[in-house]
C-alpha cells in the first residue's frame, strides 16, 4: 500500500517537532550554545520548506517568523533568552496543531504567539518580516572585495567508474588533504529508488578549496581516473564558473537538492565567486545540504513499519510457539527420531524468530523520557519551582507497548514529585538545600526486569499525615500497630490524598491509585521509599514485554500453571524433616533464612491427594521472597500470554493465560499477588506467638 505524501510529511513533521522540543529546552539551559541556534533554524527552516511543498500553507506561513527570528539570533543580532524559548515551545504546540488538525486552530492563538515573539525580539511585523532579507544583504561581502586564495573544482566522473573499483569519496578526502575545503554534491540525476542502478555514478561535485596549492597538485590527486572524468579547476579569484555544472532548482526554490559530502568543513564558508554560480538561497547551502545527507543516511539504515504490522506479526510468532510446542510434544511422545530431530531444529528457529521479533519491537526509553522534559519545565514555570530534570539510561529498552503503558504512570508519578515532594524556594533555604530541585528519572536491567526510577530531593514522605488522613477516612482504626511501608501503601488508595487544597494539578485522590492499576496490568510491581527531609523514590519493576515470557510449567492437583521463569530464585524438594521443623507453621528455613511458603494445592482447593515428594518453588518481588508448594515441576516453556477476559476481572491470582502444546489452557499466576498473600499469612503465623 502506497502512503500516502501527506501523511509521509506529517510524520516526518512529528519527528523534527520532537526533536526541535528538545532542542529548545537545552537551549532554555544553555542560550549560547552555537549547535543549539543552529539546529532549531534548521528544524524550522525544514518544516516551513516542507509544509510548503505539500500544500500546508498555514505552516509555512507561520513557521516563517519564527525561523526569521532564528536566524537573527544565530548572526547575533539578537540575543537567545528564556522568554523567546517558552514562546518558541508554544509556537511548537501550535505547528503541530496545524499539521495534525488544522481545522480545530484558533488563528488568534496564532497571532498572539507571533505577536508576544515580534515584542521580544524588538521588531514591529513590517520589520520581522524584512530582517531576514536584510541581514542576508548586510552579510554579502561587498562586490569589489577580492576573494581568498583557493580553487573550485567541478568535478563529473563517467557512469560506470564505480564499477571499475574507483570510490569517488576516498578522492574526495585526498582533496581535503591539500586544505579546508566544502564540497556539494549535485542529486539532479538521480532517478527514483526503483529505477536506481547503484552501480552507476551520477552525482557530480562542486568544491570549493581554500588553499594555496597549485594546480598541479590538485590534478594529481585524479591523475588515475582522469580519463574517465570531466575535471574543471579555476581559481576562486577569477570567479570560477563551470561549464558542465547542473543547477536543478526550481524557481522559488529556497536552495538546490544538494548533499554534502563527509568532507565538509562546516567552517569554511563560501568565497564570493561561488555564491555568484546560483541565485542566494533563504539559508546557507551546506547547512541544507547537512540536512539533506542525514535524511538520506537515515533512509538507507532505517525503514518506517505502521505499529499494527508488528503487532500483527507478534501475534503470527505467538501462533507459531503454540504450534512448535505441540510438535515437540507429539514428536517426543513417539519413537520416530527423524520427526524428534525435526522438532528440535523448529523450536531453535521458532526461538531465534521469536527473539528477534520482540528485538524489532524494543524501543529505548529515551524516547519516552524525552516527553518529560516539556512536562518539567511547564510545571516548574507554573509552580514557581526551579527543577533540574537529570535522566539516567536512556538506551535502556522496552516492548513498545510496555512504554506506551508506562506514559501516563509516569506523568502521575512526576507530577507529584513536583507539586508534593519538592519544597518552595523559602523551605528549601530554611533547610540549607539548593533554590533549584532535582528530579532524576531513571531506567536500568535487573535480570529480566527493568526498574524505573522516579527521584526527588524533596521532603519526603509525611507518615503522620499520611496515617491521620486513612484513620480520618476511616481505612485503619485509631492506634492500630502498622509499620510505615504499611502506612505509606494507603497513598494508592483510591481517593486517597493529603493535599491541603484541591487545585489545577493535585487534591482529588486521583492519580496514585491509577498509577498501581495500571502498573498491576503490566504485571509490575511498585517499590516506594523515602527519607524525611531529602526525599522520595518510586521505582516501577516491569518485565520486558507482554507479549512472550519464558514460564516454569507446573502441576497442583490435576491442573496446569506457568509461573513466570524471571520471578523463580531456585527450586527445592520440600522434604518431611522441613516441614517438621517448621512445626506447623508456613516457614522454610532456606540456607540460613526463615522463607514463609504457601501450599498451592490450599490455596486452589486442589481435589486429591498431594504427591510423596513435593517441590517448593521459591519466587521473590523486590527483595520480598515466598515460596510456593506444589506437586510437579514439569519443565520451561515459552508462554504466549493471552489475556483473561472482563469475566475474571476479579481473579487476581492469575495475570493471564496461554495455551499449551495439547491444546488445552494453563493460567499464569500472578506471582506479585501470591507474595502478598504469603506476607499476611507469614503475619498471621507470627501473631499467635507474639502473643
Amino acid at each position: 500500500m502506497e502512503l500516502d505524501p501527506t501523511e509521509t510529511f506529517r510524520q516526518e513533521a512529528s519527528e523534527l517537532l520532537d526533536s526541535l522540543e528538545t532542542v529548545l529546552l537545552d537551549l532554555g539551559q544553555t542560550p549560547q550554545d552555537r549547535d543549539l541556534i543552529d539546529a532549531a533554524f534548521r528544524a524550522l527552516h525544514t518544516i516551513k520548506g516542507s509544509g510548503a511543498m505539500f500544500g500546508f500553507d498555514k505552516v509555512a506561513a507561520f513557521t516563517h517568523d519564527f525561523e526569521t527570528a532564528f536566524d537573527l539570533i544565530r548572526k547575533g543580532k539578537i540575543d537567545a533568552n528564556h522568554d523567546i524559548v517558552t514562546v518558541s515551545l508554544s509556537a511548537r504546540d501550535y505547528i503541530r496543531t496545524l499539521i495534525e488538525d488544522p481545522d480545530s486552530t484558533d488563528p488568534i492563538i496564532g497571532e498572539a504567539i507571533v505577536e508576544e515573539l515580534q515584542r521580544l525580539i524588538g521588531a514591529g511585523p513590517a520589520a520581522a518580516k524584512n530582517a531576514a532579507p536584510a541581514a542576508e544583504t548586510a552579510a554579502e561581502p561587498a562586490p569589489g572585495n577580492p576573494a581568498s586564495a583557493g580553487w573550485r573544482i567541478e568535478i563529473a566522473f563517467e557512469p560506470g567508474i564505480l564499477r571499475n573499483g574507483t570510490n569517488p569519496l576516498v578522492l574526495l578526502d585526498d582533496l581535503r588533504a591539500l586544505g579546508p575545503c566544502t564540497v556539494e554534491a549535485d542529486l539532479g540525476a538521480v532517478p527514483v529508488l526503483e529505477e536506481l542502478d547503484p552501480e552507476t555514478c551520477l552525482i557530480t561535485w562542486t568544491v570549493t578549496l581554500e588553499s594555496a596549492c597549485s594546480q598541479e597538485e590538485i590534478e594529481d590527486v585524479f591523475m588515475f581516473v582522469r580519463d574517465e572524468m570531466k575535471l574543471v579547476i579555476a581559481p576562486l579569484a577569477a570567479g570560477g564558473q563551470s561549464g558542465f555544472g547542473l543547477d536543478m532548482s526550481m524557481p522559488g526554490d529556497a536552495a538546490p537538492a544538494t548533499a554534502t559530502a563527509p568532507v565538509v568543513e562546516p567552517e569554511a564558508a563560501p568565497a564570493p565567486a561561488a555564491r555568484a554560480a546560483a541565485p542566494a538561497p533563504a539559508a546557507p547551502a551546506p547547512e541544507k545540504a547537512e540536512l539533506n545527507r542525514r535524511a538520506e543516511d537515515k533512509g538507507t539504515t532505517t525503514v518506517r513499519v505502521q505499529a499494527e504490522r508488528l503487532d500483527e506479526l507478534m501475534d503470527r510468532v505467538g501462533e507459531l510457539v503454540i504450534a512448535q510446542a505441540r510438535l515437540s510434544q507429539i514428536a517426543h511422545s513417539g519413537t520416530d527420531l527423524a520427526i524428534k530431530a525435526i522438532a528440535e531444529e523448529i523450536e531453535r528457529l521458532a526461538s531465534g524468530l521469536r527473539d528477534s521479533t520482540m528485538g524489532v519491537r524494543m524501543v529505548p526509553m529515551g524516547s519516552l523520557f524525552g516527553r518529560f522534559r516539556r512536562l518539567v519545565h511547564d510545571l516548574s514555570r507554573d509552580l514557581g519551582k526551579p527543577v533540574d530534570f537529570v535522566t539516567v539510561g536512556e538506551d535502556t529498552e522496552m516492548d513498545k507497548t510496555m512504554i506506551e503503558r508506562l506514559a501516563d504512570p509516569l506523568v502521575h508519578l512526576i507530577r507529584n514529585a513536583i507539586d508534593h515532594g519538592i519544597e518552595n524556594a523559602d523551605d528549601r533555604a530554611r533547610t540549607a538545600k539548593s533554590a533549584t530541585g532535582r528530579i532524576e528519572l531513571a531506567a536500568r536491567y535487573v535480570g529480566a526486569q527493568v526498574l524505573v526510577t522516579v527521584q526527588d530531593d524533596g521532603a519526603g514522605l509525611n507518615t503522620a499525615r499520611i496515617r491521620a488522613k486513612a484513620e480520618e477516612n476511616g481505612l485503619i482504626a485509631p492506634g492500630a500497630n502498622l509499620s510505615e511501608h504499611e502506612i505509606h501503601q494507603f497513598l494508592f488508595h483510591p481517593g486517597f490524598s493529603t493535599a491541603k487544597t484541591i487545585s489545577a494539578l493535585s487534591g482529588r485522590g486521583v492519580g496514585m491509585d491509577v498509577v498501581k492499576r495500571t502498573i498491576e496490568a503490566m504485571r509490575g510491581t511498585i517499590d516506594l521509599t523515602t527519607i524525611p527531609g531529602h526525599g522520595s523514590s518510586v521505582t516501577l519493576r516491569l518485565p520486558l514485554t507482554l507479549a512472550i515470557i519464558d514460564g516454569l510449567l507446573i502441576r497442583v492437583g490435576e491442573g496446569r500453571y506457568i509461573i513466570p521463569l524471571s520471578a523463580v530464585e531456585e527450586c527445592i524438594e520440600l522434604t518431611a524433616e522441613a516441614e517438621a521443623r517448621a512445626k506447623g507453621r508456613s516457614f522454610l528455613n532456606v540456607r540460613g533464612d526463615l522463607v514463609p511458603f504457601l501450599r498451592l494445592r490450599d490455596v486452589f482447593d486442589a481435589e486429591g491427594q498431594p504427591d510423596p515428594h513435593q517441590k517448593v518453588i521459591v519466587t521473590s518481588i523486590g527483595d520480598t521472597r515466598v515460596g510456593l508448594v506444589v506437586d510437579q515441576i514439569i519443565g520451561s516453556h515459552q508462554t504466549v500470554i493471552k489475556s483473561l477476559s472482563k469475566l475474571h476481572s476479579d481473579v487476581t491470582m492469575f495475570s493471564g493465560a496461554t495455551i499449551l502444546g495439547d491444546g488445552s489452557a494453563a493460567l499464569i499466576l500472578d506471582v506479585a499477588q501470591l507474595v502478598t498473600l504469603g506476607q499476611s499469612r507469614a503475619e498471621n503465623d507470627r501473631t499467635p506467638e507474639a502473643a
